[in-house]
């Protein structure tokens, strides 16, 4: 059986500090919080390396890096590619603003170190379409390119219900995914309405219930069990 520590430092490479002080003061709930965590991030519906983006999106949105950086190591270990990621991060926009583009950028820098990636960075001081057009700068193929066209062009006419359209358009990342995403932010954040209303829009688009549940777990590890209470209300009783 793997221990709390042994399963971090596969998780991570080292064992995280907070690890080790939960470990230090009480190993059993370590051993407990471990368990959930795992049964949290096994693939199912949702691959694990969903789950990590989606927690990385999420935590860019309510603006807390910390968390936003564990995840973007699992995301990118497993298989996220540099596209993907600055989709999700753009997603987060539509809620956190341009503040969470800011902080989104922490994400994108260690990616780009994870992947070994030679190219430039930007300062986390950056606007927002200054932030856009850095990350159009990776966009590959002429549908990616043509989708950061339109979406700088909403930023220049300010267009927030079209700009706000778009950021949830598949591309490298599709609808469904977006909307989890959506969903899943409002969770973390306790809004009641605001997550019965994007469960709904998600289910329009064709997200599964399932799908749905499985945010709720990984909402959970990062929000606590009041992001539960708040997803298992737009859950569709089984």
């Amino acid at each position: 059986m793997v221990t709390g520590l042994e399963y971090f430092k596969q998780v991570y490479d080292v064992v995280p500090g907070w690890v080790q002080k939960m470990h230090d003061y009480n190993p059993v709930m370590l051993d407990h919080y471990t368990a959930l965590r795992g049964a949290a991030m096994a693939p199912g519906v949702l691959s694990v390396k969903e789950k990590d983006i989606l927690l990385v999106g999420m935590n860019a949105a309510r603006h807390y890096a910390r968390s936003m950086l564990y995840h973007t190591k699992g995301a990118i270990d497993g298989g996220a590619t540099l596209e993907e990621l600055i989709e999700y991060l753009l997603v987060a926009f539509n809620y956190g603003g341009e503040k969470a583009l800011q902080i989104g950028l922490q994400s994108f820098d260690y990616a780009l170190e994870l992947t070994n990636t030679n190219a430039e960075k930007i300062s986390h001081d950056a606007s927002a379409r200054e932030i856009v057009h850095y990350y159009s700068s990776f966009a590959k193929g002429d549908k990616s390119k043509t989708y950061f066209e339109k979406l700088s062009a909403l930023l220049v006419t300010k267009d927030e219900n079209a700009l706000k359209q778009h950021l949830l358009d598949g591309n490298c990342v599709s609808s469904q995914m977006k909307y989890i995403l959506m969903t899943g932010i409002y969770t973390t954040v306790l809004k009641n309405a605001e997550t019965d209303y994007w469960a709904q829009q998600a289910r329009e688009v064709g997200v599964e219930e399932a799908e749905l549940a499985e945010l709720g777990y990984i909402c959970l590890l990062t929000a606590g069990i009041p992001a539960w209470f708040e997803i298992s209300d737009a859950l569709i009783q089984k």
